[in-house]
């Protein structure tokens, strides 16, 4: 469910004096074992390092104040061959090869007046139709312009305008805006929209976004919260996506409907969530790409570790257990597991226009996640958290992209962030 960013009320004592300066350090080993890909690559395997450092200024005095953000990345390959590459963690060169190395650097201005802030350059965004995520070493960076407000009390406001990203695992500043799915590429993507916060248990958003000449895509949000006994809460979370085709429908006629209902039972440490997500189309719900990598902009609840659930008409039910390990003496370690199941895929009455790939008829799917993370509390050390991710994917036929077939896959990802400024 979207959880919006309030803008920092706060007094400008200058553009220095308020400056933020932190480094990111993240170790990511990435393992897939590709079970049915027949004259294709069955598996990968890479482990990287990478080091982000990220400014962020204070305004300048006045009315008007002004502002930057910064950042330089450097990506470090410590194990990977040409026949293990295809994780998206590293460059690869023209033979094919991964590359020892990779760094870029980017920036973004910024201006606010009152509880308004308007920014130009390399941004990182999350919201339910144009989100970056953040899911290897990098994070995709687009580039272009956004506007965020609340200057309206439990109202957050956003547009957007954006022409080009760099992918979290290139250096190329001229990479494409894409449909995932799809894989058509799109010269601009527009969005506008509202989160509105009456309360603390409450969130209503409304988005809308244009991928030009793609699609229109509407965007519907809802999440409450009851508390129940004590240590005892029940949370449910609406998502429902309206997207149509747009201009020159490079990708083809899109009629879809797509919508999830997740209902959560939270009880001391231990939380219960039942999920039910539904598509109504001849095509996959689709959802913002860049050159290799995907954004997050997809606040579904079956949108999991590795399938999205997706595919045309396609219903599907999750089961997830989370339990938080601190009332049991250890505080900052957590678990969780889910199992997920689709069915009724069915893409038989798809336009001869469309640039999607067939799913066919009566498919079905399920992915199983288990995840193990610790968080380490206080000293030197402080923050550092280490997950481990395991994944296992069966399916009776296509299911979309290449890697989201039949697979078993392991993750550890250690990240260490560090205050500098």
């Amino acid at each position: 469910m979207y959880s919006p960013v309030l803008l920092a009320d706060e007094a400008a004592d200058g553009f220095v004096e308020d400056g933020q300066l932190s480094l990111n350090q993240r170790n990511f080993y990435f393992h897939r074992n590709l079970l049915n890909n027949p004259g294709g690559q069955n598996y990968r395997e890479e482990w990287a390092h990478g080091l982000t450092l990220d400014y962020r200024s204070g305004y300048t005095e006045g009315t008007v104040g002004f502002g930057l953000d910064a950042y330089a990345s450097l990506g470090l390959k410590l194990d990977s061959s040409r026949a293990r590459t295809g994780t998206d963690l590293l460059p690869i060169d023209s033979r094919g090869r991964p590359e020892d190395h990779h760094a870029k650097a980017g920036a973004a201005v910024r201006m606010r007046v009152g509880l308004t802030e308007l920014k130009y350059g390399d941004q990182l965004l999350i919201n339910p139709v144009f989100g970056t995520g953040n899911a290897r070493l990098f994070a995709p960076m687009p580039q272009g312009f956004s506007l965020s407000s609340r200057e309206v009390s439990d109202l957050l406001l956003e547009a957007g305008h954006f022409t080009s990203a760099t992918d979290g695992n290139s250096t190329n500043r001229d990479g494409a805006l894409k449909a995932l799915f799809a894989q058509v590429e799109t010269r601009r993507v527009d969005y506008l929209g509202a989160s509105w916060t009456p309360n603390d248990a409450t969130t209503l958003s409304v988005y809308a976004s244009r991928f030009e000449d793609i699609w229109r895509q509407d965007y519907l949000g809802v999440s409450h919260q009851w508390p129940l006994a004590a240590q005892q809460s029940l949370t449910l979370d609406f998502n429902l996506y309206r997207t149509r085709d747009q201009g020159q429908r490079r990708a083809g006629p899109i009629d879809n409907r797509t919508a999830s209902l997740a209902l959560s039972y939270r009880y001391g440490a231990h939380g219960l969530t039942l999920a039910h997500q539904r598509v109504d189309g001849n095509e996959p719900f689709d959802y913002l790409g860049f050159d290799r990598q995907s954004g997050t902009s997809i606040y579904l609840a079956n949108s999991v570790q590795v399938l999205d659930f997706n595919a045309p008409n396609e219903r599907s039910w999750q089961l997830r257990y989370d339990l938080d390990l601190a009332p049991f003496g250890v505080p900052g370690l957590s678990f969780m597991t889910r199992y997920i199941r689709g069915d009724h895929i069915d893409d038989s009455h798809r336009s001869t226009r469309s640039v999607y790939q067939r799913y066919g008829e009566h498919g079905k799917r399920w992915e199983r996640d288990i995840e193990l993370g610790y968080v380490v509390q206080q000293g030197r050390a402080r923050d550092l958290s280490i997950r481990v991710r395991q994944a296992s994917i069966r399916s009776t036929g296509q299911v979309g992209l290449a890697d989201s077939a039949d697979n078993n896959e392991v993750r550890v990802i250690i990240d260490y962030p560090l205050q500098l400024l």
